[in-house]
């Protein structure tokens, strides 16, 4: 079953998961977090969801950029994930603001009209059923509310493709293995992005879920892009 290969993939490779991320994007990802968040724009008091949190890097993200945040949730379906997202927030001292949960992006627990914002970072391209998870992310928030999408990309430029291309496909399986053990998740991992639909493809599935506003924006050369979507106010 696909859902059970990412679980247990993201399960084996969590020990390793923040150095290799920061190592493998040169630490660009702590960039497009901090950007992805700035973006956002998130009012006083905002009720935020973080879908596929892993170990927790949005969440500390959406704390240290507003203090006075309202609730805020991070949910993921990997149990090891989760452990060190929790840890991470005691170490952080944001145990107290922040709250985990257990749960995939394509059954949230949540009534309509909770969030003013959703975001997802790196994880959407896991899901096949890509619209049905945006649907509920939709349903999930307040009218007005945004979600915030953040995913790996292949950059548009015909030079910078060939080397992403070359390193991507043979070099960063190759260092994601030696640290991590795991050599099939850094055989997937390129697969997933070259199969990740282009950004107006992706925009497409966003209108179809009901989002209207929607905007993307390259980053890095276009090794990542980050899509927003608004929910209408009526």
């Amino acid at each position: 079953m696909e859902l059970e290969f990412i679980k247990e993939m993201f399960d084996a490779i969590a020990p390793r998961y923040d150095f290799l991320n920061r190592l493998l994007s040169l630490r660009q990802d702590i960039y497009w977090r901090r950007f992805m968040i700035t973006a956002l724009c998130l009012p006083k008091n905002a009720a935020v969801l973080d879908v596929a949190c892993g170990t927790g890097d949005v969440l500390v993200e959406i704390a240290e950029q507003g203090q006075d945040q309202g609730l805020v949730i991070g949910a993921d379906f990997a149990p090891q994930m989760l452990t060190l997202a929790k840890d991470k927030l005691i170490r952080k001292g944001l145990d107290a603001r922040i709250h985990l949960m257990a749960g995939n992006g394509l059954h949230l627990p949540f009534p309509s009209d909770t969030f003013d914002a959703i975001t997802i970072a790196f994880g959407i391209r896991n899901i096949m059923a890509r619209k049905s998870a945006l649907t509920g992310f939709f349903h999930c928030l307040k009218p007005g509310g945004k979600v915030a999408v953040l995913e790996l990309a292949t950059p548009s430029h015909p030079f910078f493709l060939s080397l992403y291309l070359f390193y991507f496909s043979r070099i960063l399986p190759l260092i994601g293995a030696f640290f991590s053990k795991h050599l099939k998740a850094y055989n997937y991992l390129p697969a997933s992005v070259l199969n990740f639909p282009k950004p107006s493809a992706f925009a497409a599935i966003m209108k179809h879920a009901g989002f209207n506003g929607i905007k993307w924006r390259r980053l890095t050369c276009g090794i990542a892009t980050l899509y927003i979507g608004h929910k209408p106010l009526s």
